[in-house]
């Protein structure tokens, strides 16, 4: 069902840009501003609606139809959880012993797990001892 309104959405958007590119200007443009006329030159004057104008505003309107309708069937099809979710799921719950913030100069410590297979995290972290550095000849 998505995959259809996908491809209805994406026919929708290349006719919309064929019919668009047909359509002859206003004319003038930004150049209309500059000399008098009045508020029609510069909003352009009524038009006769051409088979092109009621086009355009046929297939924007599918256009924006079908973009919500693409919105709600996409959220709809979300609620289901993917196999990446619950391999996720999995391995946050299956994680290992969490580890704890290096002392300064020292490497990080892992806490040791709880008496239930999990970890504590109000226990405080054992620290290993730093191996001894070498001091500078002189």
């Amino acid at each position: 069902m998505f995959g259809f309104f996908l491809t209805l959405l994406i026919i929708d958007a290349l006719l919309l840009s064929v019919v668009v590119l047909l359509q002859a200007g206003q004319g003038g443009g930004l150049a209309s501003l500059g000399g008098g006329g009045g508020t029609e030159t510069f909003v352009g004057g009524r038009q006769a609606a051409t088979f092109l104008t009621r086009s355009t505003w046929w297939l924007g309107g599918a256009f924006l139809f079908l973009a919500l309708l693409l919105t709600v069937v996409s959220s709809r099809r979300a609620v289901g959880t993917t196999d990446v979710q619950e391999l996720l799921r999995q391995s946050q719950t299956q994680s290992e012993a969490p580890i704890a913030p290096a002392p300064l100069g020292g490497t990080p410590v892992q806490t040791a797990p709880a008496a239930g297979g999990e970890s504590n995290p109000t226990a405080p972290a054992t620290p290993q001892p730093a191996a001894p550095q070498p001091q500078p000849q002189q």
